[in-house]
């Protein structure tokens, strides 16, 4: 999974960066500096991985992952964000980290710190941008000449028609309610306001405890998801994906492995090897709460909570599974 890290000069995207990855951007002189994409990895902050590691004491524990890409700086210049644009189509989950701390030593684009108005002009470039595809690709459908393909070619304009509606009132079409079918036909359109969209505060310290600038945040409602906490920023993205973690666990290892929300046994199998997809027998489950709170995969076993499922099984969010297969 990719996260994008997008914002206007200043704001603390580098800083963030640094604070979840390690990477230095501005060391970085072969790429952040020079405007381009620095990546980085990030583990995903998930508690129970950390209270598995002590029920095992493992010779290795490996949580989940995510890279954050530090993208090209957001300008006031349509232009000029192009290139950032191109590169925002790679990742799955865009954060927005916007400047709310007053300092006279960091200079603002515009002189002065207002983050709403922040929110809302990069809002407003996301939703121009794409507007701007949903216009284009109309009026190439309209000017093709009918054929085979006609019907599917009369569905997708109606899904254009209904974006492009829902664009020009100002909202993103992450907010578009759209048949499976309609979402299927937009779903290869380079349309950035589909992505899932998380919102990060860069606020001073004596202002954290201060909750009106986020309650007046959460009345942009188009936005999605607003959070503050740094510590809570991983798992923030991971869950705006639809994007849930099963354990493998034992004396060799504890791991998170990441799996898309509604996966079956099979799939989660195959986010080990392909393998063990290919060849899937069975699963053993056992779910987290029920290995924390009896303290041992035999008292699980005893208390009856231990099951064997099969390849059509859906994982769950906290499933402790280990897989049998034969290839």
């Amino acid at each position: 999974m990719h996260v994008g890290l997008i914002g206007l000069p200043q704001a603390g995207k580098k800083t963030l960066l640094r604070l979840l990855t390690g990477v230095d951007a501005r060391a970085d002189s072969g790429r952040g500096a020079n405007g381009g994409v620095v990546p980085g990895i990030c583990p995903v902050r998930d508690p129970r991985v950390d209270r598995l590691a002590t029920l095992y004491h493992p010779a290795k524990v490996t949580p989940a992952t995510i890279q954050y890409l530090l993208m090209p700086d957001l300008t006031k210049d349509s232009a000029k964000n192009q290139e950032l644009f191109k590169g925002l189509l790679a990742v799955d989950v865009l954060t927005h980290v916007v400047r709310a701390f007053e300092d006279d030593t960091v200079f603002h684009v515009d002189g002065s710190v207002d983050p709403l108005r922040d929110i809302a002009m990069a809002q407003q470039e996301l939703l121009l941008n794409d507007l701007l595809f949903v216009e284009k690709r109309l009026e190439r459908i309209q000017q093709s000449p009918q054929g085979r393909r006609a019907v599917d070619r009369s569905r997708e304009q109606a899904a254009l028609a209904a974006a492009q509606a829902h664009l020009n009132e100002g909202r993103p079409l992450r907010t578009l309610a759209l048949s499976e079918d309609d979402a299927k036909l937009l779903s290869g359109a380079p349309l950035l306001t589909r992505k899932p969209c998380v919102l990060i505060l860069n606020v001073g310290e004596d202002a954290v405890a201060d909750r009106r600038l986020l309650d007046e945040v959460r009345l942009l409602q188009a936005l999605g998801l607003a959070e503050s906490a740094i510590d809570r920023l991983t798992r923030v993205s991971y869950e705006a994906l639809g994007l849930i973690a099963y354990f493998t666990v034992g004396t060799d290892e504890v791991r998170a492995w990441t799996v898309r929300r509604g996966a079956s046994a099979a799939e989660a199998g195959g986010a080990i090897h392909s393998d063990i997809e290919r060849g899937f027998i069975r699963a053993e489950l056992m779910k987290y709460e029920d290995l924390i709170a009896l303290g041992s995969e035999q008292a699980v076993a005893a208390a009856g909570k231990a099951s064997l499922k099969g390849k059509e099984y859906v994982v769950e969010d906290g499933d402790v599974l280990s897989f049998r297969f034969n290839v």
